[in-house]
């Protein structure tokens, strides 16, 4: 029997929140407060890694390669809350980010083989609002004074909720069904570490795509390699479509 026939499948998750920090440096050209232009980078992002991942197993289309494709997210922040200082309402349901979240789920879901999957987005009573660094320094170094702080020197506190929980849930699951032998995570963090664990003792390959962030030497000892599906930003030439680390 050939290696082909033997050969399960390769099950790609994305860390939304970190997909969309490093997509303006990764993809420059691509505009992330456009809800189409976001969903077709993931897209490229997931073809361009079955297609590397094909061209060693060779399968006769390169989709049949791809279990499924996985996008963790939360979900917009929908309620009413007060500014920090005018103590004027908000409506965040109406705000660009709630607008940009909703259209871009709802284009993810209509992708085929991708499911995507959403925690929550909350906030703590006692800290709705923090000061933002910059203006932090300036108070501490006494160039601003309390009492002429605005609204527009506050952010918002938000607090992802089970997505990392969402993630590790899934490579457990991929693992002990059999669903495939190789996941290809893209994320920036160990906290997938606990799961890769698990998934490398069953036989599984753990492959990180940091896209083209420096990664922790020690989180080397818990993956089998790390490959960005994008390619490097800062290579020119022929060379730049390499994307290997």
């Amino acid at each position: 029997m050939s290696l082909v026939a033997n050969m399960s499948r390769v099950a790609i998750l994305i860390d939304g929140g970190y997909f969309m920090r490093r997509l303006p440096a990764v993809q420059p050209d691509t505009d992330p407060r456009n809800p189409d232009a976001a969903c077709r980078a993931v897209a490229r992002l997931i073809h361009a890694h079955f297609t590397r991942i094909n061209k060693i197993v060779r399968f006769p289309h390169s989709r049949q390669l791809l279990y499924r494709a996985f996008y963790y997210d939360a979900k917009p922040y929908l309620d009413k809350g007060h500014l920090p200082i005018s103590k004027r309402g908000i409506d965040y349901s109406k705000s660009d980010t709630a607008r940009f979240q909703l259209a871009f789920h709802d284009n993810l879901r209509r992708t085929s083989n991708l499911a995507v999957r959403l925690g929550e987005v909350r906030r703590d009573p006692a800290s709705l609002w923090e000061l933002k660094p910059a203006v932090l320094k300036e108070l501490l170094k006494g160039n601003r004074a309390f009492a002429d702080l605005t609204d527009d020197d506050f952010r918002a506190t938000f607090r992802q909720k089970a997505v990392d929980m969402r993630i590790g849930l899934d490579i457990a699951s991929i693992t002990l069904k059999q669903q495939a032998d190789t996941i290809v995570l893209v994320a920036g963090d160990a906290d997938f570490v606990p799961a890769a664990k698990l998934a490398r003792r069953e036989g599984l390959k753990i492959i990180l795509d940091p896209l083209w962030r420096q990664v922790d030497g020690a989180l080397f000892e818990h993956i089998d390699g790390v490959y960005s599906g994008f390619k490097n930003p800062k290579a020119k030439g022929p060379k730049s479509e390499e994307a290997s680390q």
